[in-house]
């Protein structure tokens, strides 16, 4: 089928078309070619219910290219890239499902004429549209321990060609890679990081040029994405559980020790070990045992709350703990502290700050999913996956 378009391209009719391309003569009196016939535009993809998800190509036959403008119905364009023997443009950017594209070329014949050629074409429709959910948002400042992190509605199968669009940048050269993970919530999820903490200060743009790709079963994408933030105080907490006490660390000084209580030791309430990220602060909420499996334990409101893990373990003010507080491990799986304390604390932290957590009687180590694991991952570990490596 493709040597049989590739094949009619050749004739010089005024509009043949082909299952990848329509052909399209420049034969106007004066601009032929001398024997060699009329200068052909060539453009794909063509005619309606097009295949989206390939970028748009024009190629010049018996003369070259003067310029290519490909728009959509919103006027919206596609730019592209000329060759440098002026005779194919390719467009930067996809077809995007579902849009009327007008592509215009101006051709320059063997005999230094001059002819503008159009041709239209509309993308077919897609049964299903996959949309991402990303953190952090854009405008914000974060702690040294955040990831970049993209969440999909649905499947992600074909893993490289979405990790192709993403780009991330940073104001100091920052290297890193993206790993493909399972959230908490069982969808796809690809996150960023560098190999060691960011450097305070540093600027991260993430470009998600995802507009026109497919991702498989999952579906096609029909927007970018994009997010800007900003790397804040170089701020490590670490929490101790064998010694019941949580220290801040800012700028490599410590701040203040306040002494805690950390999950009950010896079943399904014992605290996580390893890196945890702080994922947000969220104030006062209601927390209810059964929503994480612990029967009717507990069901109360709760203040000065800061998410670590998606499985629902906090740093919190436990004023019902007090007098276990740098003695005892009694709580629920949290990390509680006095109302004073946490006040305190609570103000000092933001979103992206690393938790490091020690204990010799844990339920294990925050895996990768579960909130922002990705500390817990060897750098190799991390690397190997990429989907492009």
């Amino acid at each position: 089928m493709r040597g049989a378009a590739a094949a009619a391209l050749l004739l010089p009719l005024a509009a043949c078309t082909s299952g990848t391309g329509v052909s399209i003569a420049d034969d106007k009196p004066g601009e032929r070619a001398g024997d060699g016939g009329p200068a052909t535009v060539t453009v794909t993809p063509h005619g309606e219910d097009a295949e989206a998800g390939e970028p748009v190509t024009v190629t010049a036959s018996r003369g070259t290219l003067a310029s290519v403008t490909v728009t959509d119905a919103e006027g919206h364009s596609l730019t592209g890239q000329l060759s440098a023997d002026g005779t194919h443009w390719a467009s930067r950017r996809k077809a995007v499902p579902g849009t009327s594209y007008t592509v215009t070329a101006v051709t320059t014949t063997e005999a230094g004429g001059k002819k503008t050629v159009k041709s239209a074409f509309t993308t077919a429709e897609v049964d299903r549209v996959n949309k991402v959910d990303w953190r952090p948002g854009a405008g914000a400042t974060v702690g040294v321990a955040q990831p970049v992190s993209l969440v999909f509605d649905h499947p992600v199968t074909d893993k490289a060609a979405v990790e192709r669009q993403l780009q991330l940048t940073t104001s100091n050269g920052t290297e890193g890679t993206w790993a493909w993970l399972k959230d908490y919530s069982g969808r796809d999820r690809i996150d960023w990081r560098p190999e060691e903490y960011w450097k305070p200060g540093t600027e991260v743009t993430l470009t998600a040029e995802l507009n026109g790709t497919d991702s498989g079963e999952g579906g096609w994408f029909v927007r970018d994405y994009s997010t800007h933030f900003t790397i804040g105080t170089d701020q490590v907490v670490t929490v101790d559980l064998d010694r019941k006490q949580l220290t801040l660390t800012r700028d490599g000084q410590e701040v203040r020790t306040i002494p805690v209580s950390g999950g009950t030791p010896g079943g399904d309430k014992r605290s996580w070990r390893g890196t945890a990220v702080l994922m947000a602060k969220e104030g006062t909420i209601r927390m209810n045992s059964e929503t994480v499996g612990l029967g009717d334990a507990y069901d109360k409101m709760v203040d000065y709350s800061m998410r670590l893990t998606w499985s629902g373990m906090y740093a919190h003010a436990a004023p019902w703990n007090d007098r276990w507080m740098g003695k005892a491990n009694k709580s629920s799986g949290c990390i509680g502290m006095s109302d004073a304390d946490a006040a305190w604390f609570y103000a000092q932290v933001r979103p992206g700050d690393p938790f490091e957590i020690k204990g010799e009687d844990t339920k294990g180590v925050v895996t990768p999913g579960n909130g922002f694991g990705a500390w817990n991952l060897s750098w190799t570990d991390w690397q190997a996956r990429s989907a492009l490596r």
